[in-house]
């Protein structure tokens, strides 16, 4: 049985994306409604980034960003809350890396370790994605415990393909939300 929460709450990090309707909304309602539930904190996101496609390139340009949240609930818990932001704001999933109102995936989770069928941590191809890679690097601080500072840059250094990936807009994001998220 998977515990829905703990007593202890932990740092996750949150890759978003969108590439239908208006993307920055949709971005910023995601983060809303993460933020209300009463075992999720908001702390900081980064900028919103537009980016090319990957994958399936037949398809619009997409707004991403990265998110650092505060949660007592366990990684496969958390993963339920991304997913059902996701289809509270319609999206679809019938092209794989197609067009999305929204994407929310779970990034890494103070250094655990998943490998089940519906989740895996760190997530697998986080490390070879610019449009992951560039918006972490905005919120994840350099006195990270669990490697993730590291990782990212170390990434980052030696990944081709970041020419794909610009500067759009500034997150107004409060940095701390307004309930303790426990």
């Amino acid at each position: 049985m998977i515990a829905h929460s703990t007593s202890e709450s932990s740092e996750a990090y949150i890759a978003l994306g969108a590439n239908l309707g208006d993307r920055e909304q949709t971005l910023l309602e995601a983060l809303t409604l993460l933020d209300a539930h009463p075992h999720i904190s908001v702390l900081r996101c980064s900028a919103l980034y537009e980016t090319e496609p990957v994958g399936y390139v037949d398809q619009p340009a997409f707004l991403n960003m990265a998110a650092a949240v505060r949660t007592s609930l366990a990684p496969e818990h958390l993963l339920k809350e991304l997913l059902d932001v996701e289809n509270r704001l319609g999206r679809v999933r019938d092209i794989r890396w197609g067009p999305r109102t929204v994407d929310l995936d779970l990034l890494w989770m103070h250094g655990e370790t998943r490998d089940t069928e519906s989740l895996q941590l760190p997530h697998p191809r986080m490390g070879e994605r610019a449009f992951v890679l560039v918006p972490l690097s905005d919120i994840v601080p350099q006195d990270e415990t669990s490697g993730l500072y590291t990782f990212v840059h170390a990434s980052l250094s030696v990944l081709d393909g970041k020419d794909g990936i610009q500067r759009w807009k500034t997150c107004n994001w409060p940095t701390e939300s307004g309930h303790s998220g426990s």
